[in-house]
């Protein structure tokens, strides 16, 4: 309990389209009031982001032990805890209807052996009761890794990235990723999805960086 109190900071107040820390404490106003200054003058395609903390040490440490050194086991516990706030924001708004991890491209597939995202968004899916899919969305570019980008050349990376494999008439899809940090990827792949009939796409991430 004392670990989770020092580092899962679920009660720090985040903006709900982005999941920016903001920087006042949770009122007693509702959740939906909360949105950056960011999200309030641009909306991106995505309508909501939950978000378990930050991404800083030593919960860094965990995504990157999923993400480069196949401590696969580490998806599991991302996705209890995903699974535990996730009935919470969705009492404003209905489940995924079907749930999705951000994929990787062919080659980068090949030289990892596995999608850090999909280990997370398949246990997810099943504590939601929700169906998974790790073939709906295919990455049909191979960018540069996004951490190694400014904030504008991320989107130019990614604007064209992904491609459905069939149509989303009218379902909410719940997007996996491990950590979100300028949006630029989600907001890409959710303006994909929108382009093709979904109703509502709502972010899962295990960490947030506490700035773009």
């Amino acid at each position: 309990m004392c670990c989770d109190a020092a580092y899962w900071n679920e009660p720090r107040l985040r903006c709900t389209v982005c999941a920016m820390p903001l920087a006042h404490r949770r009122g007693s106003a509702g959740r939906a009031r909360y949105r950056c200054e960011a999200c309030t003058d641009a909306p991106p395609a995505f309508d909501a982001t939950l978000a378990l903390a930050d991404y800083r040490a030593p919960l860094d440490l965990l995504a990157r032990g999923l993400k480069f050194r196949a401590r696969l086991a580490l998806g599991e516990e991302f996705a209890r805890r995903l699974a535990l706030a996730a009935h919470d924001m969705c009492e404003e708004h209905d489940m995924p209807e079907i749930v999705v991890p951000v994929p990787l491209s062919r080659e980068r597939l090949i030289e990892r052996g596995y999608n850090h995202a999909w280990q997370i968004a398949r246990p997810l899916a099943r504590r939601l009761g929700t169906p998974a899919d790790a073939t709906l969305v295919r990455r049909i570019l191979h960018t540069a890794p996004q951490s190694k980008l400014d904030r504008e050349t991320r989107r130019r990376n990614v604007g064209r990235a992904f491609a459905l494999a069939r149509p989303l008439a009218g379902l909410h899809v719940g997007v996996v990723d491990d950590v979100m940090t300028s949006g630029a990827t989600l907001d890409a792949l959710a303006h994909t999805l929108k382009a093709a009939g979904a109703r509502r796409v709502t972010n899962f991430v295990a960490l947030r960086t506490p700035k773009d």
